[in-house]
């Protein structure tokens, strides 16, 4: 019985030591939207190291992986959209909800904000 609790107290402090360590983690079920380029981008990071991206005003959808190289979040497109590197990677932060930050994407600047939920 000793032994079983003793597991348990592990797994549940190591679980919460590695989402203390998540850089993404308040990116889960919440929204990026970017501005600034040829259109509005809203884009979702899940857990599992997938991302949504949606481009609404073309239709268009794209999916792929993600993960942090360094102080990059570099992002693996199935299909890249066109004109985009794959991997496309940038800086990356802890982010709240509600912050505004501007990152450069293939040269081009574009403002990224934080939004609560899928939007």
């Amino acid at each position: 019985m000793r032994t079983i609790l003793l597991a348990v107290v592990f797994a549940f402090a190591a679980s919460a030591a590695f989402a203390a360590d998540d850089l993404m983690a308040n990116f889960y079920g919440n929204t990026v939207v970017g501005t600034g380029g040829v259109a509005e981008t809203h884009t979702y990071f899940n857990s599992d190291h997938t991302f949504d991206m949606k481009i609404p005003i073309f239709g268009m959808d794209f999916k792929g992986m993600w993960k942090i190289e360094g102080e990059n979040l570099c992002r693996t497109f199935d299909t890249p959209p066109p004109g985009v590197t794959n991997p496309l990677c940038s800086p990356v932060a802890a982010r709240n909800i509600g912050d505004t930050w501007t990152v450069t994407v293939n040269g081009q600047s574009r403002t990224a904000t934080f939004v609560k939920g899928i939007q």
